[in-house]
């Protein structure tokens, strides 16, 4: 089971380089929080690997940091691995499962080491019709490690964001992360312009063999052009060019059956690819200080419903 890019050396120097501290205790990785009003913190361990916990080390780790407890977010085993049992079974025996879920439960993962002709084959007929419409029109898709062309990805990175009402990161976070990866010589992002104008641009990120795109975004105009379905495409090209063997395309809805779900259209899209859906085994949070931790968690439950309303 390969070590997701949220767990690696890089992603805690950036957090640490952000000014969220981060703390590693063996293979894994946890930023610490702040709880309001009160002396303590909790941690946040997104996309762990289960079987790279020590608890006794976790323990140590967390009291050292005042934390009342560590939320392991949707720990990177899918339900459909081999492996999905015994990896929960760790968490169970020692935690409890957790209220909340900040990370998408669903993905979608796409197999790199089959051919393009494999690829296109068990993409949707639609989305190959519009690849073959982008490339017709004349749209071009370049990649870039330039933080001009970084300033274009995040320009319609925010338009997206402000457009479609969903929770975008600041520039200052983004930037952090473009430079600390770009500096690794694994950030990237591509381009799709037509008439030299950029119409959607992907952040991407190569991490142990993964290409990981975690940020994109797109123009209001031209779409009929069909920039995104070929953006798609140089991407899948772009990672098999670079040796990675599978695409994470980063988050999904949970179940592609609900229609309403806010997250369902971009799920779509990425399905459309071809990619395999696939979901995580439940979230779990190892607790140290259980009434401290109640009462931090109805006050963050409390929260996020709050701020679900408001959105």
């Amino acid at each position: 089971m390969k070590r997701h890019v949220l767990q690696s050396h890089l992603w805690e120097k950036f957090k640490n380089d952000y000014g969220t501290p981060a703390v590693r205790v063996g293979n894994v990785v946890y930023t610490k929080h702040k709880i309001p009003f009160i002396p303590y913190f909790y941690g946040y361990c997104p996309r762990v690997n289960p079987f790279d916990i020590n608890f006794d080390d976790i323990k140590k780790s967390l009291k050292e940091n005042s934390c009342v407890a560590i939320h392991f977010d949707v720990p990177n085993v899918t339900k459909d691995d081999s492996s999905a049992r015994d990896a929960e079974k760790i968490l169970k025996d020692k935690c409890v499962l957790s209220s909340r879920v900040e990370f998408a439960k669903g993905n979608f993962l796409l197999d790199l080491t089959e051919s393009e002709e494999e690829i296109l084959a068990n993409m949707h007929k639609k989305h190959r019709y519009n690849i073959k419409v982008a490339q017709k029109k004349g749209v071009v898709v370049r990649e870039s490690t330039d933080d001009k062309d970084f300033d274009i990805f995040f320009k319609l990175y925010e338009e997206t964001g402000k457009r479609q009402k969903f929770f975008s990161r600041s520039r200052n976070y983004l930037s952090k992360v473009w430079s600390t990866f770009k500096e690794e010589g694994i950030a990237y992002v591509l381009i799709a312009e037509y008439e030299s104008r950029p119409l959607a641009s992907w952040l991407l990120i190569i991490y142990d063999g993964v290409l990981y795109y975690p940020y994109g975004g797109s123009a209001q105009e031209d779409k009929g052009v069909q920039a995104n379905c070929l953006l798609g495409w140089e991407a899948i090209k772009f990672g098999k060019k670079m040796g990675c063997t599978l695409f994470d395309m980063w988050g999904a809805s949970e179940d592609m059956s609900n229609t309403s779900d806010p997250y369902y259209g971009f799920s779509l899209f990425k399905q459309k690819f071809g990619a395999r859906h696939v979901t995580y085994i439940p979230s779990y949070d190892y607790v140290i200080n259980s009434s401290v931790y109640r009462l931090f968690t109805m006050a963050n439950d409390a929260r996020w419903k709050i701020l679900n309303i408001l959105k």
